[in-house]
């Protein structure tokens, strides 16, 4: 059986979390494939609220293993509080595999990070300061640490001489402090004996669950709007948040993969600097914040609120072969007298309808709405699109329009009950072509 991604179709935070939980139970591996803990997941079970930052949302199902793939960069400490917290709600981690090859997170990827955006002042980026930019950059520059490093002092002892004197200086340069080698070497060394069990090649991993017949999910962080190389650059993240993103740190080659559900919110939001055309600045965004808790899992930053804009929706579709669509928070939505939705832009006084690559011209970018009825009744527990209010249909109905996919999942609530699955949500192709 071929595998299925889950990707953010907006800048993050579209309830990832939530989709790979409610669909997890069909599968027997949940591969979290770029990003590091600058992403969260927030997942609801019970009265439990769980915060993951690194570890699949599929770890809350025992039978599921968690995998942490090569394209992720990943921080010792967060991923070993990660693991100790789910413990001690008696949730069972022995099935957590994380990638050998996957790149570390040292202490002095931290310091740049927030240097760096201390230094930038008014210009910031707007990074979650965990130091994922620079542990991507070691990467590219072929001097990163491993996983696999940190079961091995003379390694580490190596690496570190060599790197350190070059990051002192440039840490020096923007007012930080130095970090010295032999205190490096064991605060490493004892995360990989902490994490030895957990190390794999996910690689391999992964392909024998694929040849086995079984069903793979993989999971993206942050949204296709903060892809390194599709998103609104520079404000964007240092990876590929895309659907493509998923054969490269997830090892799984591109004909494995034959479904792609996007994720999106009923409205947008955003962390972090960067243009926003639908952003809203007034009681309306602020009511929209409090009712859909929209604060930043990682950072506990207040998210930019904005309504549903369906241009980057068309783009993210196309870069990512979306084959179907969970909307989630339409809930959030109760209440307004009238909903907008973006449908183009107008850019120097003409109009645009295609995703521009510039983060200068989305800055100048002012959206064109069409305008619907809104709804008063609460719908949290509604289960079916003909319980939803008819105005709340009719939203719906644009949206999926607009974006040119079915929406086959709608997201009523927090809790994964909360969840309406339409009758008629399109199979895997494969098995619609008989192929299985």
């Amino acid at each position: 059986m071929p595998a299925s991604i889950v990707v953010g179709l907006q800048w993050g935070d579209e309830g990832k979390g939530k989709t790979t939980d409610f669909l997890a139970e069909q599968v027997a591996m949940v591969v979290r494939y770029q990003g590091g803990d600058n992403a969260g997941h927030t997942v609801v079970k019970g009265d439990e609220v769980l915060k993951l930052h690194l570890v699949p949302s599929g770890v809350l199902y025992p039978h599921i293993t968690s995998v942490i793939g090569n394209g992720v960069v990943v921080n010792p400490e967060t991923l070993i509080g990660e693991l100790d917290m789910l413990m001690s709600r008696g949730i069972d981690v022995s099935r957590v595999r994380v990638s050998r090859a996957a790149h570390v997170i040292m202490p002095y990827h931290v310091a740049l990070d927030r240097a760096n955006e201390a230094r930038l002042d008014g210009a910031k980026v707007g990074t979650t300061g965990r130091g994922i930019g620079p542990t991507y950059g070691d990467r590219a520059w072929r001097v990163g640490l491993r996983m696999e490093d940190l079961l091995d002092k003379a390694v580490l002892r190596t690496r570190l001489a060599r790197l350190l004197p070059d990051k002192n200086l440039l840490l020096g340069s923007m007012g930080a402090e130095p970090f010295e080698v032999e205190a490096l070497v064991e605060k490493a060394a004892g995360w990989g004996v902490r994490l030895a069990d957990h190390l794999d090649d996910t690689t391999w991993l992964v392909q024998a669950a694929l040849a086995r017949g079984e069903h793979v999910l993989l999971e993206g962080a942050q949204g296709t709007l903060l892809d390194l190389d599709h998103g609104s650059y520079p404000f964007v993240t240092s990876s590929n948040a895309v659907a493509g993103g998923a054969t490269t740190g997830g090892g799984i080659g591109p004909l494995q993969v034959d479904e792609v559900m996007g994720v999106m919110k009923a409205y947008a939001t955003r962390v972090g600097s960067g243009p926003f055309p639908t952003e809203l600045l007034d009681e309306i965004g602020e009511g929209i914040r409090e009712r859909g808790h929209e604060v930043g899992t990682t950072t506990g930053r207040p998210r930019r609120v904005g309504w549903f804009d369906a241009v980057p929706i068309r783009y993210a579709v196309a870069v990512n072969s979306v084959s179907s669509i969970m909307l989630n928070k339409l809930d959030i939505l109760s209440g307004l007298e009238s909903i907008p939705l973006c449908v183009a832009y107008e850019v120097d006084g003409a109009r645009v309808e295609r995703w521009p690559s510039s983060a200068e011209v989305l800055g100048r970018a002012k959206p064109v709405y069409e305008w619907f009825d809104g709804w008063a009744e609460p719908i949290h527990d509604v289960r079916s699109l003909a319980g939803l209010p008819e105005n709340a249909r009719r939203y719906v109905t644009a949206v999926e329009e607009l974006a040119g996919v079915p929406i086959v999942l709608v997201s009523v609530g927090p809790e994964r009950t909360q969840t309406i699955e339409r009758a008629w949500r399109p199979m895997r192709r494969r098995q619609a072509a008989g192929l299985v």
